[in-house]
């Protein structure tokens, strides 16, 4: 059955590179609609159709393969970020309104996933269909940490550092019931994969924001390619652990 997973193990190595693909979606989302001036939505239509592409490209795979499942992870969260930003500056809605919003959504998503396979657990995922509810719960959960993120920043005014040791701290807290108590693990995952995506936005905020804010000013592509070169060393790494599994079994 193992043969035939389609997602990666909820291990140590994909928290980091779940981090790492929001600070990605973070400063790629930023440098389509900023810096390269084409607005929230021409970068919804770029990174929709982006999206697309690698999700097709997942869903037809035969089995897990580390590249086209970080490539998907990496889609949503920059499309999480273009979604998040036209809810609130195209749309003018804010980012409480759109984290509530994207909220709804990501409690809808799951409530249909369970209703119809009775169960959220998240590795392995065989069934195709199956697949499709993981994915679409994966893009609102990735939207709603973006937005929430904003929140904390420019709602509340918290500083790109505050803003990312909060979501940072409560990163901490997830991780020490999972090992101090006995608080479903499937709770705690979707927990900590909505919280890693703002830690990652407010990550990604302080590279690239003005001093003045707060940020590096790194600027948004310096910060995206020193992020895509980490994702392709861990990816690589990622395919050499799996390649050295499945040389074990066989």
């Amino acid at each position: 059955m193992e043969k035939y997973n389609k997602v990666a193990a909820i291990t140590i190595i994909f928290w980091l590179m779940k981090i790492i693909a929001t600070t990605l979606g973070e400063t790629l989302g930023d440098f389509l609609s900023m810096t390269l001036n084409l607005g929230y939505t021409v970068g919804i239509g770029i990174t929709l159709l982006f999206f697309g592409i690698v999700l097709s490209i997942q869903l037809y795979a035969k089995k897990y393969v580390p590249v086209y499942f970080w490539l998907v992870i990496i889609a949503t969260t920059t499309l999480g970020t273009e979604i998040s930003d036209f809810i609130d500056r195209t749309l003018h809605l804010g980012y409480t309104f759109g984290s509530i919003l994207l909220f709804a959504g990501l409690i809808a998503a799951l409530a249909t996933w369970y209703q119809k396979f009775k169960s959220l657990a998240v590795y392995p995922i065989i069934n195709r269909n199956k697949e499709v509810h993981y994915w679409i719960a994966i893009l609102f959960s990735n939207s709603l940490g973006t937005a929430f993120g904003d929140f904390l920043s420019d709602d509340l005014g918290l500083s790109y550092q505050l803003g990312a040791m909060i979501t940072a701290g409560i990163i901490v807290v997830v991780v020490l019931l999972h090992y101090l108590t006995s608080v479903n693990e499937i709770v705690l995952f979707w927990i900590a994969f909505i919280f890693t995506r703002p830690f990652g936005a407010t990550f990604g905020d302080l590279l690239t924001k003005p001093v003045a804010k707060g940020g590096l000013e790194l600027g948004t592509l310096s910060a995206s390619l020193v992020s895509v070169a980490l994702m392709a060393v861990l990816v690589f790494i990622s395919h050499r652990q799996l390649r050295t599994a499945h040389s074990k079994i066989e």
